[in-house]
């Protein structure tokens, strides 16, 4: 008997992929750090010039909105509690008072309560009194002396035109009769006493044009009606130009001159003035 042979049909393998993991990008989250409070004594000082012998501060009453609790939270302070929030004292309140003397408070720094209420909190901070800062105070009066010193060299390097078209700022006509040590003199004291504005003024480019006009009407080259609303030739009396409504008609007239019409105009003053 013949031996039948059995055929072995091998099964397809089935290649099963494992799902591909996609990686996200770490999303770093900051942290928001509220300022470490500094333990150390502090000055509070009341605003304004009159500085009475003896000013109580309100120290009850007070409102202070809170914006991660989202509602105003009212405060007091008290000598025997740790926190000016009403709703977080607890047990007895002894109430405390605001007392500047002679315009001054000076608080230890065993007392953060209080100084966190000035500080932090209290309605009237830096409307009626704030908290002195020595080295703030410093870096401001550095700014100063510096623009001080600049406006000093600016001054002392000027010529006698512009030192003449800026102190007319201040003082009109009387430059037209003061002689040029006088002009030097009085343009470093206004240089010391006002550093902002005379620098603000040397770098305006309209000042000298500004100054030649007013000089053209002085000497009669350009005369301005009554009204100040119209310039005219002094020889003709024939109009050179009206000024805007509710505009300072000098500068109206420095504008002009840097038109193209103006110019023309400007250069012919120029050399009358010569």
């Amino acid at each position: 008997m013949a031996k039948t042979k059995t055929k072995v049909v091998e099964e397809p393998q089935v290649v099963v992929k494992e799902p591909q993991v996609v990686k996200q990008p770490k999303v770093e989250v900051k942290k928001t750090s509220t300022p470490k409070w500094e333990i150390k004594d502090r000055v509070y000082k009341l605003k304004g010039k009159s500085k009475p012998v003896v000013y109580i501060m309100r120290s009850r009453g007070l409102f202070h909105f809170d914006e991660e609790k989202g509602y105003e939270r009212e405060m007091k302070y008290c000598r025997n509690q740790k926190t000016v929030f009403i709703d977080e004292m607890k047990g007895p309140q002894r109430l405390g008072h605001i007392i500047f003397r002679d315009g001054f408070m000076a608080v230890p720094k065993n007392e953060v309560t209080l100084q966190k209420l000035l500080s932090l909190y209290h309605p009237d901070r830096n409307s009626l009194f704030y908290e002195q800062d020595h080295e703030k105070e410093a870096a401001s009066e550095l700014d100063i002396l510096n623009l001080e010193i600049e406006a000093l060299q600016a001054a002392a390097s000027m010529e006698v035109d512009q030192m003449e078209a800026i102190l007319r700022t201040e003082i009109g006509s009387k430059v037209t009769e003061m002689k040029s040590k006088e002009l030097k003199r009085d343009l470093l004291i206004f240089a010391k006493k006002n550093p902002s504005l005379f620098l603000e003024l040397t770098n305006d480019e309209n000042i000298e044009v500004r100054n030649m006009g007013i000089r053209a009407v002085e000497h009669g080259i350009i005369k301005l009606a009554q009204d100040q609303r119209t310039f005219h030739w002094g020889s003709n009396d024939r109009k050179i130009m009206t000024v805007p409504f509710d505009e300072n008609p000098y500068s109206a007239l420095a504008a002009f001159f840097k038109t193209d019409d103006g110019i023309e105009i400007y250069q012919t003053v120029e050399k009358r003035l010569k």
